[in-house]
This record gives C-alpha cells, sequence and structure tokens, in this order.
C-alpha cells in the first residue's frame, strides 16, 4: 500500500528532556525570592512597633539673611539662606509658626561672629551645628524642644 499523498504528517514533538525542569524550577524559585524582596523593599509600612520607616525628610526654608559680622579687618557682612530639616509635618507648622523667634535667634547668633570663624568648611559646619542647637530650645517656657535635625545652607557669602 502506498500512503496517500494528501495525508501529511505531523512531526511527533521531541521528548521534553528531565534536564531542564531543575533549571524551570530554579528560575520560578528564583522570580519569586525577587518578587518577596521587591515587595518587603516598597511596600507600604503600617507603622508596627519595632518596624523601620522610610519617612521623606520634611524641609523648613527660612528666608534670606543678611548680617554685619563682627569686625576683624574692616566692616564685613553675611548674606546667607538655608532650610532646616524637621521630623514631621507638625514640626514644619511649628517653625513656621514661630518664624519670628526663629529669624531672631539665628540673626542674634549670626551677628556674633567673626568673618575668620565662618569662613572655612568647618567653620560653616560649626555654625549650622550652634543654629540647629539654638532653634531646638522650646519655643516657650517648659515647652517641648523643636525636632531640628539638620541646616542646609542654599547659599553663604561673605563680603
Amino acid at each position: 500500500m502506498r500512503a496517500d499523498p494528501k495525508v501529511e504528517t505531523a512531526p511527533k514533538p521531541a521528548p521534553k528532556s528531565s534536564k531542564t525542569m531543575p533549571f524551570a524550577l530554579a528560575g520560578v524559585f528564583l522570580l519569586m525570592v525577587l518578587g518577596a524582596g521587591a515587595w518587603i523593599l516598597f511596600a507600604p509600612t503600617s507603622g508596627t512597633p519595632g518596624q523601620v520607616q522610610n519617612v521623606a525628610p520634611l524641609y523648613v526654608a527660612v528666608d534670606e539673611f543678611v548680617v554685619n559680622l563682627q569686625p576683624e579687618d574692616g566692616d564685613k557682612y553675611l548674606q546667607t539662606k538655608f532650610t532646616l530639616q524637621v521630623a514631621d509635618a507638625q514640626q514644619v507648622e511649628l517653625v513656621k509658626a514661630n518664624m519670628p523667634k526663629v529669624r531672631n535667634r539665628v540673626l542674634l547668633l549670626l551677628s556674633s561672629k567673626k568673618p575668620s570663624e565662618i569662613s572655612t568648611p568647618a567653620g560653616k559646619r560649626r555654625l549650622a551645628a550652634e543654629i540647629v542647637s539654638a532653634l531646638k530650645q522650646p519655643f516657650t517656657d517648659g515647652g517641648a524642644p523643636q525636632q531640628v535635625s539638620e541646616l542646609h545652607y542654599i547659599s553663604f557669602i561673605i563680603q
């Protein structure tokens, strides 16, 4: 008997190799581990005690200061602008509501400095720490200290 030329026989699929099964399982496992890791890193936190939360820092902009510095070799003045890093939105509002006190404390501190004390990077860092310390002091008698953590200069010019 002769095969009918009109009937085509489909080629039989090659049998799956049992050697590829461990690689497929390893790939699925790797995807599961990566997915779990991404969920742990990027899932919102619920504020459970002991759980680390990634909270974006909050900043309060402080208007520019122009102050006369203590004389050394002629009259010099400082022009500076900075932002304050605070703990939370409540601290932002507290600092903004007390901005006249903030500006007064900073103005008195800045005007007490000599140019040579604040012209170096180390001097600028010391000044920033002094300002933060002054602004942590409670705005009211017996009040809680402000939660100001850092000062970031935007401009700093001595002329």
